[in-house]
């Protein structure tokens, strides 16, 4: 049997999932009301676990951008230690990886672009670019070099919102930023 702390976890989990549906159907001024039903617990369950809106949409975003942390470290696991752009690739492969499942991938960043300006959560969004860009510099790529990798494969992800690009041209722009990642030198001479 399944004790508290494991059910308030659960709970948790399934009020930021449902959460991110509504928001990402409904907008960002989605009533609790409508949330706590899509999880299946009362308005008073919701705001015991997230007591004010602003911080639900705090622990949203840090739910997904932990999801990606958890992807980049997994695909870590296939590049070889101490190669030179090892974590730029596996940063490439996450993004892409995720680019694959193309519905759920384009209702994350509808998601992450309604909430990502909301008071408390432009916060975390700082923070955890300025930790990729810091955890990035010690790759053993020109700095120059890995912003373009990196925003290159972030901008595969926001294109999802206005264009259909086909499965092949993704293959092609991963294929890409990978090859740029093995070689370490500046991009230009």
């Amino acid at each position: 049997m399944p004790g508290p702390r494991r059910d308030a976890a659960r709970t948790r989990a399934r009020l930021l999932e449902a959460a991110g549906g509504a928001i990402s159907r409904q907008g960002v001024n989605v009533s609790l009301d409508v949330i706590a039903r899509s999880a299946g617990v009362s308005k008073g369950g919701l705001l015991h676990h997230f007591p004010t809106r602003e911080e639900l949409l705090v622990a949203v975003m840090r739910h997904l951008l932990a999801e990606f942390d958890a992807a980049v470290e997994h695909a870590l696991l296939a590049e070889p230690e101490g190669e030179p752009g090892r974590l730029a690739r596996a940063y490439v492969a996450a993004v892409f990886d995720d680019l694959a499942d193309g519905e759920r991938a384009r209702e994350k960043v509808t998601l992450m672009g309604m909430i990502g300006s909301s008071p408390g959560v432009e916060e975390h969004v700082r923070m955890d670019d300025e930790a990729w860009r810091v955890r990035l510099e010690d790759d053993g790529l020109d700095p120059v070099r890995v912003q373009v990798v990196t925003k290159a494969a972030d901008g595969a992800t926001g294109a999802l919102l206005w264009s259909r690009t086909d499965a092949g041209a993704y293959d092609e722009l991963r294929r890409t930023l990978i090859a740029m990642t093995r070689t370490t030198g500046p991009l230009l001479p």
